[in-house]
């Protein structure tokens, strides 16, 4: 069955030009958020990091909030789909409706510095959830998501009981996991919310795997020794 917009028209039945949502024009900067927004959200299918129309992104355009639209697949998205809303979650661009996990979006967005968000179903991550109330310190990676990865308590999703949760997860993190859920990390960047969002993944996989030999525990890090590389990471990579 074909997806519709709120106006009953189906999506996907025509293509519009970059810079338009259903007819209004949009500065390139939103146009090029959008456009980076769409690439983001196809890279978590790609990538195996969510199933079909699961999880969503969103990218924040100085007060708009740029989501990704409701039970639409990402293949099918095009400029003239773009789906934006002000802080208060009133939708301002576009006729599709937003993804369900707004308010959780708009939460995180209104209590840090985020500028993007990534949420996700990784199966690994989503393993992890379930089993603990915070990620071992498996791996110095931790730090560049502020330390300890905490979970967040289960809510069903698109509350506002889940939103509150995952702000409480996320007090001094970049990231934290869904308990039975899934994960979500911030960034200043698209980039860096995906990065962050695949490294957990991977510190979840890594995790599971060294606890899975019988009769052995894997070595953990504490937290000063995290601390220290969290420090060291601020300095990575080229300057300039």
């Amino acid at each position: 069955m074909a997806e519709q917009r709120r106006d009953g028209s189906d999506v996907g039945n025509d293509v519009r030009g970059a810079g338009t949502a259903e007819g209004r024009v949009v500065s390139d900067e939103t146009a090029r958020a959008w456009a980076g927004l769409v690439a983001t959200a196809r890279r978590t299918v790609a990538d195996g990091l969510v199933v079909g129309t699961s999880g969503n992104v969103s990218v924040r355009v100085g007060d708009t909030v740029l989501v990704t639209p409701s039970g639409v697949p990402y293949k099918r998205l095009t400029p003239g789909d773009i789906v934006g809303v002000d802080l208060t979650g009133r939708q301002i661009l576009g006729t599709l409706t937003p993804t369900s996990e707004l308010p959780m979006h708009l939460a995180v967005y209104r209590a840090t510095d985020a500028r993007a968000i990534v949420h996700t179903h990784a199966v690994h991550a989503t393993a992890v959830s379930t089993l603990v109330r915070e990620l071992p310190l498996i791996h110095y990676m931790a730090g560049d998501l502020g330390g300890p990865v905490r979970v967040a308590p289960y809510a069903t999703y698109g509350t506002e009981e889940l939103a509150e949760n995952v702000l409480r997860a996320l007090a001094d993190r970049a990231a934290c996991l869904l308990q039975n859920h899934g994960t979500l990390a911030h960034g200043a960047t698209l980039d860096q919310a995906y990065d962050r969002t695949a490294q957990l993944e991977w510190m979840c996989r890594v995790w599971l795997t060294a606890s899975s030999l019988p009769g052995l525990s894997p070595t953990l890090l504490s937290e000063e020794q995290v601390g220290e590389a969290a420090e060291r990471l601020k300095g990575y990579g080229q300057r300039g």
